[in-house]
């Protein structure tokens, strides 16, 4: 954990925005090395794409089943590498007293804040471009909407779902960050419009589902990228959320 402090620490003179990347370099380097991250972030998403493509029927769109299937595999690695890798390696930076260290650094604590965001946007940027190389060999995927319309709907999930992970571990144990992280990406990937319509879940079930955001994400991405009307609802549920979970998360966090 010690290489973690390493980049703010001995960067003291170096300009803000210098330091600020270090540590995103630093972080990002920690994650890949953490094999339990790949596997969440990497990999999982990989074989819901290539194996539950052609296992399982999911409802056509633009003709394609995987015009259905990719934007919700999408909406899986933004889940996964904000709420569950981000959310537990926190926890336990926490845990162990790297964030302590860290926020008496010559990094402002809304710098390491700034590092981790950005680590996650640059590893989400290998998920997605990786999804969409498998998605065109194995399924011969072309965009029938907008790539770049889903951009800041990315970016919107992206700060929900890291919100969500900081916010389990600024209030939590490591424990129970490590469950509840664990937890909920089970019950995500049951219930939120990733493998099956929300409107295909039992009647209780599916309005509890619809307005949570992995439904609200998983369904913008997919309307989005097809190329179907914008779900303006579905948008705003996602927004809310990020605003409910950063001011959640900036209200409960503690350094140690």
């Amino acid at each position: 954990m010690s290489a973690i402090s390493s980049p703010s620490s001995t960067t003291g003179a170096a300009p803000l925005s210098q330091r600020i990347l270090a540590q995103t370099r630093a972080e990002l380097t920690m994650t890949l090395r953490r094999g339990e991250s790949l596997l969440v972030t990497i990999i999982l998403p990989v074989i819901f794409l290539v194996f539950f493509g052609r296992l399982i029927t999911v409802p056509p769109i633009a003709g394609s089943q995987i015009n259905f299937l990719l934007p919700g595999i999408i909406a899986v690695a933004i889940i996964s590498t904000g709420m569950v890798s981000l959310g537990i390696a926190t926890a336990y930076e926490r845990y162990y007293g790297v964030l302590k260290r860290l926020g008496s650094s010559p990094l402002p604590r809304w710098g390491l804040l700034v590092a981790k965001t950005l680590s996650v946007l640059a590893l989400e940027v290998v998920q997605i471009v990786l999804l969409i190389l498998l998605a065109v060999v194995f399924y011969g995927w072309r965009p029938a909407g907008s790539i770049w319309g889903a951009l800041p709907i990315i970016l919107l999930g992206t700060i929900a779902f890291s919100a969500l992970g900081m916010l389990m571990a600024g209030a939590l144990r490591a424990e129970a960050t490590l469950a509840g992280a664990n937890g909920l990406y089970v019950i995500f990937l049951a219930i939120g419009g990733i493998f099956l319509p929300v409107d295909h879940l039992p009647p209780g079930l599916a309005q509890l589902a619809a307005i949570l955001p992995p439904a609200a994400l998983s369904e913008s991405l997919r309307t989005t990228m097809s190329g179907q009307p914008v779900q303006i609802g579905s948008i705003l549920l996602l927004v809310g959320w990020s605003i409910v979970l950063v001011a959640a998360a900036a209200l409960t966090f503690k350094w140690e």
